[in-house]
């Protein structure tokens, strides 16, 4: 088998996972659902969830590519056995099935910093602006834009390409958040949003929903289970430090998810009354993001200056994830046999055409979150499975501890064998149970409704119908010139 390339440092490793870790879920997601739970006691079970749910998955991620040198679909293959390769093709196809709306997203981020920085963004009523722009062809062409960005990075390779990109990306985001925070936490008034933010009400950890809300939260914005660690661990070295590594990345989204906090939260709070302040963090992502945060940045001093940058990172953040989708996509295709030029070009070709769906209709957009963000659950839990029927004990020693650096200890064992289950069952289990009581009670077996249950298991049901079907030529194709790990 040739020599899989790697990167050049344990900066440059860091730097990529961050650009995995660090997206839109942590600037659009996380001050959202941090105020709708009480915000400082939120903190409280998001921080523990990233010890017993995110980090647990991101070692075992970095550990399986590592030790097969493959991707999602192969690795699986290899490390449990090739009938399993269907379990590799869940994570795959989740994670597809993610990217070809979340460039999408991208695209919209692009298109606010272009409109901030002319001004377009100001004098309009931004509810109203957003609803022009999302009616129109604009939000198709910006697709495309984020998806080409994309393809030209990943085009280049691993060091030239993902590892280069994000040495710009992710330094650059930092920096730019740690600006707009800055110049949240002094304007007048601000102080109510920090203490918002940092002095908990601990009597709402009572509430189960906000551990719930804040395991998920941990999840989906680490990319723990996304299959995108796992990718980028095909490109480790050998003597690179995994729980180090893993451990970096996981404090290093939660930092980037508390600049995003402070850099929205204390401005809400500065402008508006309390109810109102709230009244904004609630209105769902799209809302917060594009209609109420132009509207607070229009009314800060400055404002006109800042705006740009903070939709400037939002783009940073958005580009450096929609980078590693990508490549998660385009190294499953290198393992059949395909070179990455004409991989790459083949993935952004499936993103451009299966994304403009969700690109000219909020409602597919909307129904495509819903069903495959909820996926994500099942993809962490098949990591746990695949650890677990490896040998946990056996995994931790040869996959993780052999190479040195920092050594997991056995309750890691416990934790990614039970405790990761436990989770995913109550985590899983409420949402669903959401849906069914609360989000559409009457609609919930139906698969034509956006957030009901019916359209996840007829779109879930589908995948699977399809993987087992053809798990046998998936396994061939990504397992070649390949002896199992396990042997």
């Amino acid at each position: 088998m040739a020599k899989t390339e790697t990167f050049s440092s344990r900066w440059g490793l860091i730097l990529a996972g961050l650009g995995m870790a660090v997206g839109t879920g942590n600037m659009w997601r996380f001050p959202r659902i941090a105020a709708q739970n009480g915000g400082a006691a939120f903190l409280i079970p998001w921080f523990i969830f990233l010890f017993i749910w995110s980090f647990p998955l991101l070692i075992a991620e970095f550990a399986i590519g590592r030790g097969t040198r493959r991707g999602v679909v192969g690795a699986f293959a290899t490390l449990i056995g090739k009938r399993f390769a269907w379990m590799g093709g869940w994570v795959a196809v989740t994670t597809v099935m993610i990217l070809f709306y979340y460039s999408v997203v991208t695209g919209w981020t692009l298109k606010y910093f272009l409109s901030s920085v002319t001004g377009g963004l100001y004098g309009a009523t931004p509810g109203d602006y957003w609803g022009a722009f999302t009616s129109s062809w604009q939000p198709a062409l910006f697709h495309i834009l984020a998806a080409l960005t994309g393809m030209l990075i990943i085009q280049r390779g691993v060091v030239k390409g993902i590892e280069r990109a994000n040495k710009m990306l992710i330094p650059a985001l930092f920096l730019l958040l740690i600006i707009a925070a800055a110049r949240s936490v002094t304007l007048p008034g601000s102080e109510r949003g920090l203490e918002f933010l940092f002095n908990p009400d601990l009597s709402t950890l009572t509430h189960y929903r906000t551990w719930l809300e804040a395991l998920t939260q941990s999840a989906w914005s680490t990319g723990a289970g996304w299959g995108l660690i796992m990718t980028y661990g095909i490109y480790l070295r050998q003597d690179d430090d995994i729980v180090l590594s893993a451990t970096t990345i996981g404090f290093g989204d939660n930092s980037a998810s508390l600049l995003a906090g402070m850099a929205v939260l204390p401005v809400a709070f500065a402008i508006l009354p309390t109810d109102q302040a709230l009244k904004a963090m609630s209105s769902g992502n799209e809302g917060l993001m594009f209609i109420w945060i132009p509207q607070l940045f229009e009314k800060v001093p400055a404002g006109h200056l800042f705006l740009p940058l903070f939709f400037l990172a939002l783009f940073f953040a958005a580009l450096s994830s929609l980078i590693a989708m990508i490549e998660l996509a385009t190294r499953i295709l290198m393992d059949a046999g395909m070179s990455r030029n004409k991989a790459v070009r083949l993935v952004t070709g499936g993103v451009i055409v299966f994304g403009l769906p969700s690109a000219m209709s909020l409602k597919v957009f909307n129904n495509q979150d819903w069903v495959w963000g909820l996926a994500l659950m099942i993809s962490g839990l098949f990591i746990s499975a695949a650890v677990t029927r490896f040998g946990a004990t056996k995994f931790r020693q040869r996959l993780i501890n052999d190479s040195g650096g920092l050594p997991a200890g056995w309750a890691y064992e416990v934790v990614i064998k039970y405790l990761v289950p436990i989770e995913f069952v109550l985590m899983f289990g409420w949402w669903m149970y959401q849906a069914a009581t609360s989000i559409d009670p009457e609609g919930w077996w139906n698969p034509t409704h956006i957030n009901s249950v019916g359209t996840c298991i007829v779109q879930w049901g589908l995948a699977l119908a399809l993987l087992w079907a053809f798990n046998r030529g998936i396994a061939r194709a990504s397992t070649r010139e390949l002896t199992e790990v396990s042997e």
